[in-house]
C-alpha cells in the first residue's frame, strides 16, 4: 500500500500536528475487539501487516448527553521523533453511530488529512521502539461542516472547537523487522 511508504517516512520526524487538547469532560469508553487499553496492537493494523483501521466502539457513561450532533475520531503517536504524527482523522460520524468496524470509515463522515499527506487511515509503523497510539473519540455539539481531505490543523481545531467529551484508548507498537 503507497500510504506505508510515506508513514514510514512521516513517522520517522515529519509532521507535527497535534491532537485536539480540549477541556472536554473525559466521559466516553472507547474500546476494540482487537485490543486492550495499553495492550498492543496486532499487527493486522499497523503498515507490517494489511494496515486496516482496527474495529473501535464507544459509550457514554451515565450522565453524558448519549446523543451528541456528532463524532470525531483522531489517531495519534505521541511518541515520533518529530512531534505528534496524526494517524486518522474522521470527521462529523452520524450522533446514532456506536462504533467502526476494522477497515471501515462510517456513512456519512469525512475524513481529514493526516501527518503521511493522506485522508485515509495511516496504520502503526514506528521507526523505531515502541510506540504509544492514542485512538481518541469526541463527542461534537455541532457537526465541523469540513469535507473529505479538510488540512489535519483544520479538521483538529474543529474538534477542539466543539468537543463535549472524549475518551481514549492506547495501544502499543514496536516493528519486529
Amino acid at each position: 500500500m503507497a500510504v506505508c511508504c510515506v508513514v514510514v517516512t512521516g513517522c520517522g520526524g515529519h509532521g507535527s500536528s497535534t491532537a485536539p487538547d480540549v477541556t472536554a469532560r473525559v466521559d466516553l469508553d472507547l474500546t476494540s475487539a482487537a485490543f486492550a487499553d495499553g495492550g498492543s496492537i496486532p499487527v493486522e493494523f499497523t503498515c507490517d501487516g494489511t494496515e486496516e483501521s482496527p474495529p473501535l466502539a464507544w459509550t457514554a457513561e451515565p450522565g453524558t448527553s448519549d446523543r451528541p450532533a456528532a463524532w470525531a475520531l483522531v489517531v495519534d503517536d505521541p511518541d515520533a521523533p518529530g512531534g505528534t504524527f496524526v494517524h486518522w482523522v474522521v470527521l462529523d460520524i452520524p450522533p446514532a453511530t456506536r462504533s467502526v468496524a476494522a477497515g471501515q470509515v462510517p456513512s456519512g463522515a469525512t475524513q481529514a488529512m493526516t501527518s503521511a499527506g493522506s485522508a485515509s487511515y495511516a496504520g502503526p509503523c514506528p521507526p523505531n521502539g515502541s510506540h504509544h497510539y492514542r485512538f481518541t473519540v469526541y463527542a461534537l455539539a455541532a457537526p465541523t461542516g469540513l469535507a473529505d481531505g479538510a488540512s489535519t490543523d483544520d479538521a483538529l481545531a474543529a474538534i477542539r472547537s466543539q468537543a463535549d467529551a472524549q475518551g481514549t484508548l492506547v495501544g502499543v507498537y514496536a516493528r519486529t523487522s
